[in-house]
């Protein structure tokens, strides 16, 4: 599984009528769908002994998808393309483009530093 890990799924299903038939209809349903049960959580009213209401909790073991690395540039492609669209739909002019820089050369920009890295200092 190169570039895929297994992970962990949780599904948790609210009950407000708790009685037998509900608590056995949420298990077969959920567990004929792969899931495992965990754990079953009462809620309970201080003038009853019956409880309220249940949350059944149920894992499955399931595929984390591999990051969509081209999905991701396009986003980001659009958004900055957006960015610069909205700075001139408020009337302030764009800036030139430049070009893409290296994250190095981001870096020197950022510090100020617009030599070649040869710092005599």
């Amino acid at each position: 599984m190169s570039g895929r890990t297994a992970r962990l799924q949780y599904k948790v299903v609210e009950l407000s009528t708790v009685d037998e038939a509900s608590l056995e209809q949420t298990l077969n349903t959920w567990t004929s769908q792969g899931w495992t049960l965990e754990n079953v959580q009462f809620a309970m009213r201080e003038s009853s002994k019956r409880p309220s209401m249940a949350f059944v909790f149920f894992t499955r073991e399931g595929v984390e998808e591999a990051p969509d690395t081209e999905d991701a540039h396009r986003r980001l492609q659009r958004l900055s393309e957006e960015g610069a669209t909205a700075v001139v739909a408020r009337g302030v002019a764009p800036a030139a483009s430049p070009r893409p820089a290296s994250a190095w050369e981001r870096l020197r920009q950022l510090a100020g530093d617009d030599d070649d890295g040869d710092d005599a200092t």
